[in-house]
């Protein structure tokens, strides 16, 4: 085991643990620190939460987001990383003089990889100030999930900026979809240091045991059908989203760009393909 992975894993314990005062000071700590605001959350009172992982997956209130009627929305909160179009042998751009392809992030999964040849993509990182929770960007019917073993990198900008291939490299999820507009999609988790956990709504805690070889689950037919906005997966403490499109199916709208702060539920496409 690495010293990340055995970092993360205590990290994952502590957060667990209901510590009383203890977890209150911390979570107010937190709070200071990263400028959380937590006005916008269900339970704004620190005390509210009796572990520090409720409180980083803490809810919204209802009126908090609201959900754009477009075809596609902002899965998170966070800012963006890069966005743009994936090449024709699946080359996705990473930050200056770093990229990685569909397939690196895929886990070798040629078929699927392919699919997103000529493609477009959107990253999104979530800091710790952040919402955790994770949402449809558009209506989805689940086809498949992969969790890929891997690395703990941070994915914090400066890191991204300096690690080749690195949300290729680290712990992640893969999420199939289908989408009768947009049609096959991905949705990734990319996992990171002192993320404890990754889950989702239909499977629960996907890497508790941190597995060492790929596990996939093909749904078929038996699929859950996920609509806009709805909420699919949390991230135990913070990391990044990937949305992986097919050709011609996406154009984003022109106000995105790196380090755009963006938040759950407003559209990401141009008006004209909406």
């Amino acid at each position: 085991m690495s010293l990340k992975q055995y970092i993360t894993i205590l990290a994952g314990k502590l957060a667990n643990r209901e510590g009383g005062a203890l977890t209150t000071w911390a979570i107010k700590r937190f709070i200071k620190r990263y400028k959380v605001n937590m006005q916008e959350a269900l339970h704004p009172d620190p005390s509210s939460y009796s572990t520090f992982n409720e409180f980083f997956t803490r809810e919204l209130k209802p009126d908090a987001r609201s959900i754009n009627d477009s075809n596609l929305i902002c899965p998170v909160d966070g800012s963006i990383s890069q966005l743009g179009n994936i090449a024709d042998n699946g080359s996705i751009f990473q930050a200056k003089g770093h990229k990685y392809t569909a397939m690196q992030l895929l886990a070798g999964n040629t078929e699927l990889a392919s699919r997103f040849n000529n493609g477009s993509f959107i990253t999104i990182y979530l800091s710790p100030r952040d919402y955790h929770r994770i949402h449809m960007p558009c209506d989805g019917k689940l086809l498949a999930m992969h969790y890929v073993p891997g690395s703990l990198y941070s994915v914090n900008p400066k890191t991204v900026a300096r690690v080749p291939e690195l949300f290729a490299r680290n712990e992640r999820l893969v999420c199939e979809f289908e989408n009768d507009i947009l049609g096959r999609f991905v949705l990734v988790m990319v996992g990171a240091t002192i993320v404890g956990s990754m889950s989702t709504q239909w499977h629960g805690v996907v890497n508790a045991s941190r597995p060492a070889d790929i596990q996939s689950f093909d749904y078929g037919v038996t699929g859950p059908t996920l609509e806009k906005g709805d909420e699919m997966g949390q991230f135990q403490l913070g990391s990044t989203v990937i949305l992986l499109f097919e050709p011609n199916k996406v154009v984003f709208d022109n106000r995105l760009m790196e380090k755009s702060p963006v938040q759950l539920g407003e559209s990401l496409i141009h008006t004209q393909h909406q």
